[in-house]
């Protein structure tokens, strides 16, 4: 492995490639992919954001810190080719990072609108997002830039709650009673993961439990995906707190009982496959620094994200789903393009 000569952040010549440099130095964005707000010179396949907003939560605070930790922690995994998927989806795909969204804290509302107008400039240009919360909350201005664009959208949702009580507040536990209600998302094709906290609505909403998932794995969760959702248009959101705290301490809500790390890469691993949903954007949200222990809450949603760009990068390849047990060696079935 060559090593270049660091800050690729600034430094690399373009959005394409890995340019592996020290874990432990230089500007952390996310996997090292290069700054830029420039969608029409970069043309990027996606594009990061990160929303350091925690003014949705109702328990503990510090998820605005949460983007930067989770580029400091992707610093580990920007080393090209990764495992079991066997290709740097940064030869396939063009990736910037485009940095935060800034609004003035001391009038919270404007964040809405400031994420709304973000989003709508970045999608109009045919890009998918990744964001980086932020509390949950952040979802639904994401979700009012997608439906603008794309109509209503399939909801793939991994949570210890189902952040759909019935509330005519916004925060972190009621956006997505909000988004059945604005037309924003079809919960008849919509999935929610992980749960295990009581609410007497659904919303229409399928919910896999905590409890079922481990019962019957993660290939069963993503046929149940594949059942519910179909090749419907899909935006996927990951609350961290979706795993067990064993796995992420770092969230403002955490609950026990819930899935690992594991369990959730492998879901990814096998909607790789197709029949697949149709992905248009993705993010992880709720974590928490000041509650983290050796970053491995950040760590692991760096990762998560990272699956998803290589699951875009297997399906623009026509690949497979890989099969974790011969180490990325065999490919599962086969996959559909990206566009």
């Amino acid at each position: 492995m060559q090593l270049h000569e660091g800050d690729a952040a600034f430094t690399a010549p373009g959005p394409m490639g890995s340019r592996p440099e020290p874990v432990y130095a230089g500007a952390t964005s996310f996997l090292r992919r290069r700054y830029s707000r420039d969608l029409v010179a970069e043309s990027p396949d996606v594009v990061v954001s990160g929303i350091p907003y925690d003014l949705g939560t109702t328990n503990r605070p510090g998820a605005r810190f949460g983007p930067r930790a989770i580029r400091e922690a992707s610093a580990n995994l920007a080393f090209g080719r990764v495992w079991p998927w066997n290709l740097d989806p940064f030869e396939t795909l063009s990736v910037i990072d485009w940095g935060d969204v800034v609004f003035d804290e001391g009038y919270p509302d404007r964040m809405v609108e400031a994420v709304e107008a973000h989003a709508d400039r970045i999608i109009a240009t045919g890009a998918r997002m990744l964001t980086l919360g932020g509390d949950h909350f952040v979802t639904l201005p994401l979700l009012r830039a997608h439906a603008r664009k794309h109509g209503p959208v399939a909801l793939v949702h991994l949570d210890a709650h189902s952040d759909a009580w019935r509330d005519e507040r916004h925060n972190h536990g009621s956006m997505f009673f909000h988004a059945v209600e604005e037309g924003l998302v079809d919960a008849s094709r919509s999935v929610q993961i992980g749960l295990r906290t009581f609410n007497e609505e659904d919303h229409g909403y399928t919910i896999l439990t905590a409890p079922w998932v481990h019962e019957h794995g993660p290939g069963a969760v993503a046929e149940e995906i594949r059942r519910v959702v179909g090749s419907h248009t899909t935006y996927l959101t990951i609350d961290i707190d979706c795993l067990d705290p064993a796995y992420a301490p770092g969230t403002g809500t955490p609950v026990v009982g819930g899935l690992t790390t594991s369990q959730v890469q492998r879901v990814v691993y096998a909607l790789a496959g197709a029949p697949e949903p149709s992905f248009v954007g993705m993010d992880v949200v709720e974590v928490s620094p000041p509650y983290d222990a050796a970053g491995i809450t950040s760590l692991a949603a760096a990762t998560l994200a990272l699956e998803w760009i290589c699951l875009l990068a297997c399906r623009l390849q026509g690949l497979g789903a890989p099969n974790a047990a011969q180490g990325g060696s065999g490919r599962v079935s086969a996959g559909r393009a990206l566009r």
